[in-house]
């Protein structure tokens, strides 16, 4: 039970991380014009994930200062979300070896 709670958690972490690229790519997009958000497809993809990233990224762009038009806090998280993926699961995943858990 506690390794399918860890191997979950490690492919939703994977599928947030994924999720945070691909809307950092398509704001690129939209603020070069290679796409318009007037499509009704890309209009509502870029609203599910900004509904999605931007509880993730507000306490972020409360503490960071303003860069003008980079926002640099898809980086921040992407890089926290590397840090919990890397040695938080494999603390947890010791921990649970060694308590018995596993």
């Amino acid at each position: 039970m506690y390794l399918m709670f860890l191997q979950i958690l490690s492919i939703l972490l994977n599928i947030l991380w994924w999720i945070i690229i691909v809307q950092a790519v398509m704001s690129w997009l939209i603020a070069f014009n290679v796409i318009n958000t007037h499509n009704d497809f890309v209009g509502q993809l870029w609203h599910v994930l900004d509904r999605i990233t931007e509880p993730l990224y507000r306490p972020f762009r409360r503490i960071m200062p303003d860069f003008g038009g980079l926002d640099l806090t898809p980086m921040v998280v992407l890089i926290l979300l590397i840090i919990l993926q890397g040695p938080v699961i494999n603390y947890l995943y010791t921990l649970g070896v060694n308590s018995g858990a596993i």
